[in-house]
């Protein structure tokens, strides 16, 4: 393996731990107000137990546990299986997880019901409960954009069908691939300009301030804070003390980030305190997911990326 490939291996597996690490420093402050955050940690950069949940520091929720589901499905089939997929989310939901989106459960029981596949259209269905999972799709797809995004939307349809989170699933699908392979953010950037030409709703300058669970409002956190912070803990803390859906902006923000700074910018006393269950898990898939890709040709993602 050559440097460059190595290179992809790392910050592939450092979307996967950034997008644990995040859930799990934004979980304690989950539905919080920025406010109330600065009242009881004055800035939290620390990995906490806590919140609602009254989680053990270092424990992750729905939005690493589904992205898992997703990930080991893949992995076992040699690709994408909606149908190992919905299965693992079943299996998931029949466990009694600390946190279910309502829509998730929705999507899920569905399926336990009726064995259905893709939700239909919903208006009220434009959560970010479909964009905080697409990881394991977007390593497994570097190089190939057109698999990438018809992946990452046919999971989404397990539980999410409106245009908005399709949409969302696509540009961050990209955004994070693009950064995998090690693109600037200027380049990255251009998928953000695309997504807010197709929906202005996006536009996230100037910045309301809202981290709520719709897809809108978490995407705008995420980019506003993406593009203003130079490092990995500089966009996850800023991200995290919104508040709001902090455990899924911060899911989302870790996925990357990680992606973009690499694994040498976490620092190491979030690593630590992740648990290490959850932190050897994912170091595993991801690399297993990249081995999926066409990733072993980084010169042909490269070309491939230039044309996109």
């Amino acid at each position: 393996m050559n440097y460059q490939q190595q290179e992809l291996f790392s910050r592939s597996q450092a979307a996967f731990v950034g997008l644990a690490i995040g859930d799990a420093l934004g979980a304690p402050v989950e539905f919080m107000t920025a406010g109330e955050i600065k009242t009881k940690y004055g800035i939290l950069k620390d990995i906490v137990g806590g919140g609602w949940l009254r989680i053990k520091a270092g424990q992750v929720t729905d939005d690493t546990q589904m992205t898992l589901c997703v990930a080991r499905a893949m992995v076992a089939e040699g690709g994408m299986s909606l149908r190992a997929v919905a299965d693992n989310f079943a299996a998931w939901l029949k466990s009694r997880p600390i946190d279910v989106g309502d829509t998730c459960r929705k999507g899920i029981r569905n399926y336990m019901l009726k064995g259905t596949l893709e939700t239909p259209f919903n208006q009220w269905d434009a959560g970010n409960g479909a964009v905080m999972r697409i990881l394991p799709v977007v390593l497994a797809n570097l190089g190939n954009d057109g698999e990438l995004e018809s992946q990452v939307v046919a999971q989404a349809h397990l539980t999410h069908n409106h245009p908005l989170s399709d949409s969302a699933c696509i540009c961050l699908g990209r955004m994070v691939s693009h950064a995998v392979c090690g693109y600037s953010k200027s380049r990255l950037r251009k998928e953000v300009d695309a997504l807010i030409a197709a929906h202005p709703a996006f536009r996230f300058d100037p910045y309301k301030g809202l981290a709520t669970g719709y897809v809108v409002d978490t995407m705008q956190t995420v980019f506003h804070h993406f593009f203003r912070g130079s490092n990995f803990e500089e966009c996850l803390v800023s991200t995290v003390n919104q508040g709001g859906d902090a455990d899924t902006t911060g899911a989302i923000m870790g996925m990357l980030a990680g992606a973009y700074y690499g694994m040498e910018n976490i620092p190491r006393r979030w690593l630590k305190k992740l648990d290490r269950k959850v932190r050897e898990e994912v170091t595993m898939l991801a690399g297993r997911l990249v081995r999926l890709s066409s990733a072993v040709d980084l010169p042909s993602i490269r070309h491939t990326l230039e044309g996109s």
